[in-house]
C-alpha cells in the first residue's frame, strides 16, 4: 500500500520517514510539508504542499502535524476518502467532529499516543479508578520545552478513562491549575497538571491518593520512535478493517 505522510517536516514525520524504510508491507508515496521539507525522503517520493495531490498520492495516510493543518486534511478525506491514522492532539470539538463524520466513508484511527504501552495503561487506569472508589485522582505529564498544547492529549484521555469509570463528566471534574487560596479538594475533581522543559520526549503519571496509601501508574517515553512506529504498525492494521472510527486499543484486542 502507498502511504502518504501528513506532517513530514515534524519530529515524528521525520521519524516516521527513517522507519517506513524497514517497512517491507508498506511504502512511501508521498508526503505533504508546509513549506520545506530538509530530509531526504527517497527515490520516487512525491513532495507537496497541496493537499489535494496528496491524498490522490495515498493509499493510506499517518497524520502528525498541527490541528490548522490536520483540519485541511480531514475536509479533503470527506470528498475523497482514505483511510487515515492521526495521532495529531490537541484537535477542536469541531475536529473531532470531522474525523468522526469521515469514518463513516472510511476506516479511522486516532490516538493521542500512538505508544502501546500508553493504551494499557489507559486499561489500567480505568480499573484502577473504578476499583478505588474514594482515592483522589491527579495526573502529571512532563513533555519537552517546544511542545504547544496543554495539557497533553494523552493526560486528557488518561483522565476521560479514569472519570468514565466512575461515571462522572471529565468536563465537570477537571482541575488544570490551582492558585491562591482556592478551598479544599473536592472529591470528585481529577487534576491533570503539565509540566514543561528540556528534551523529556513524555511522562505520564496517575495517582490514586488515599488517606494511609497510594498507587502511582507511570509510563515514560523514551524515544519518539515509539510514536512513530507505533503508527506504522497502526496503518498495518487499520488497511484491513471496515469504516469505522477505532483507537490504539483496537489494534491489540484491548476492546
Amino acid at each position: 500500500m502507498k502511504v502518504g505522510i501528513f506532517g513530514a517536516s515534524g519530529r515524528v514525520g521525520q521519524l516516521l520517514i527513517e522507519d517506513m524504510r524497514d517497512c517491507e508491507d508498506l511504502e512511501l508515496s508521498v508526503v505533504h510539508v508546509r513549506s520545506k521539507q530538509n530530509m531526504a525522503v527517497g527515490k520516487g517520493v512525491c513532495v507537496t504542499n497541496d493537499v489535494k495531490i496528496f491524498v490522490d498520492e495515498s493509499d493510506i495516510i499517518i497524520d502528525f502535524s498541527l490541528p490548522e493543518a490536520a483540519q485541511e486534511l480531514f475536509e479533503e478525506l470527506l470528498l475523497n476518502p482514505k483511510p487515515v491514522v492521526s495521532g495529531t492532539t490537541g484537535l477542536s470539538l469541531h475536529q473531532i467532529n470531522l474525523l468522526k463524520e469521515l469514518s463513516n466513508k472510511s476506516a479511522v484511527l486516532y490516538a493521542t499516543n500512538m505508544s502501546l504501552g500508553v493504551a494499557l495503561l489507559n486499561r489500567l487506569v480505568a480499573s484502577a479508578s473504578a476499583a478505588l472508589d474514594g482515592f483522589d485522582i491527579e495526573i502529571v505529564e512532563q513533555h519537552h520545552r517546544y511542545k504547544k498544547d496543554a495539557p497533553s492529549g494523552t493526560a486528557l484521555t488518561l483522565a476521560t478513562s479514569a472519570a468514565t469509570a466512575r461515571g462522572l463528566d471529565i468536563d465537570s471534574v477537571r482541575v488544570s491549575g490551582r492558585d491562591g487560596n482556592i478551598g479544599e479538594r473536592s472529591s470528585d475533581e481529577i487534576a491533570v497538571m503539565a509540566l514543561r522543559g528540556g528534551d523529556i520526549v513524555g511522562r505520564h503519571t496517575v495517582g490514586f491518593y488515599n488517606d494511609g496509601e497510594f498507587i502511582e501508574l507511570n509510563h515514560t517515553a523514551t524515544s519518539r520512535n515509539t510514536f512513530s512506529k507505533g503508527a506504522i504498525r497502526a496503518a498495518l492494521w487499520l488497511s484491513s478493517q471496515p469504516n469505522g472510527l477505532y483507537g490504539i486499543a483496537d489494534t491489540l484486542g484491548l476492546d
